[in-house]
């Protein structure tokens, strides 16, 4: 019997992202993502340049990079497959610590807009 955790399946990392983005299950493009990755089991620490394959996944979600909950899914996804905090991490916790990595906590007008009706400060 291993004491080791199970590594984190992409479709894992992006459903915990999706949570801690949309922790009401309102938000349509929370449920696409989730939708898009629900078959996603490979570790996420084992997908070669991760940050490319997400930038094209999520691009095709929003292409124009203008919905600011797919880019802090993203980012969110992103930071969870480098940083293996896990999933016990707060939600206002993991998007200001995936914000501050993502966009050297300068993130876009519309990302930082999002965040601050969240009450996560940077």
């Amino acid at each position: 019997m291993s004491t080791e955790p199970e590594p984190l399946s992409l479709a894992e990392a992006v459903h915990h992202a999706a949570l801690a983005c949309d922790p009401t299950g309102k938000s349509a493009s929370a449920a696409d993502a989730m939708v898009r990755f629900e078959d996603r089991d490979e570790p996420i620490a084992g997908i070669a340049d991760l940050d490319h394959h997400l930038a094209e996944e999520f691009g095709a979600l929003d292409p124009q990079a203008e919905d600011p909950v797919i880019q802090m899914i993203r980012a969110t996804t992103l930071y969870l497959g480098f940083k293996q905090v896990g999933t016990t991490t707060g939600h206002e916790d993991l998007l200001r610590l995936a914000a501050r990595a993502e966009y050297a906590g300068e993130p876009p007008e519309l990302v930082r807009a999002w965040l601050a009706e969240r009450g996560v400060s940077l």
